[in-house]
């Protein structure tokens, strides 16, 4: 295999990782404010939550609009969790990695 694409294929296999964390972050830090035990005036919570945002509601918002409205209950992590590791499973499957 083309040592390019191994490496190329490893570095998307990586970011999909940190990605996964990064919407379980978005979610807990979405309850945490949402059960006022994090305060959004806080200059520094509002920081990483904005980034947080703005980093996982471009992908949320599409699987949001397909999804059921089910009462309060925001799925959309998970299965964009669920999406994220079958790409991740691909890519180990196809033996690219």
């Amino acid at each position: 295999m083309d040592p390019l694409l191994r490496t190329i294929a490893e570095i998307l296999y990586v970011a999909l990782d940190l990605y996964v964390w990064v919407l379980i972050i978005s979610a807990i830090l979405s309850w945490l404010i949402a059960f006022n035990v994090v305060n959004t005036r806080n200059r520094a919570v509002y920081m990483i939550s904005d980034v947080l945002y703005r980093l996982t509601e471009p992908a949320l918002r599409p699987i949001r609009n397909v999804l059921p409205n089910l009462g309060g209950v925001d799925l959309s992590p998970v299965v964009l969790i669920l999406i994220v590791m079958f790409i991740q499973r691909l890519i180990l499957n196809y033996g690219i990695i």
